[in-house]
């Protein structure tokens, strides 16, 4: 099953547009993260929306913070990649009959409620400055 990048694709573009300190094109993100910059043009383009970056046409151009990483939780920048699932797994539906499925689906179900309320609430705590903070080295 395929992972689910977008957020992390998204703190990794956020934090190298932070230590760059200056406007950053999507080409060069595009090469950043190994994607096309239609993709990050799309992406950035949420986080515009969403009132965290912004973005200048022409020769010197490209996409800025305009909001301080200390402002911003990795639950903004989920809710900003569409709050889908947080884990891969999933329950089955294809005996919805059988009471073994229906009783294994409940407790799975149960568990992996709490677990992604669980995140969710840390995602709130943690702000994308932390996560900076993290990072030393040239890029």
């Amino acid at each position: 099953m395929r992972k689910d990048s977008r957020l992390s694709r998204i703190l990794h573009a956020i934090i190298h547009i932070h230590c760059l300190e200056k406007a950053v094109t999507s080409e060069k993100l595009g090469k950043m993260l190994q994607t096309n910059p239609v993709v990050v043009r799309r992406t950035m383009g949420l986080l515009k929306e969403a009132g965290y970056v912004t973005s200048v046409k022409g020769h010197n151009g490209g996409w800025s913070l305009i909001k301080p990483l200390s402002e911003i939780t990795l639950f903004d920048i989920y809710k900003v990649v569409g709050e889908g699932s947080l884990f891969t797994i999933g329950l089955t539906d294809e005996h919805t009959n059988c009471p073994i499925e229906k009783a294994v689906n409940s407790s799975l179900d149960g568990v992996m409620s709490e677990a992604e309320y669980l995140m969710l609430t840390r995602f709130k705590e943690i702000t994308i400055e932390s996560l900076a903070k993290n990072f030393k080295g040239d890029f």
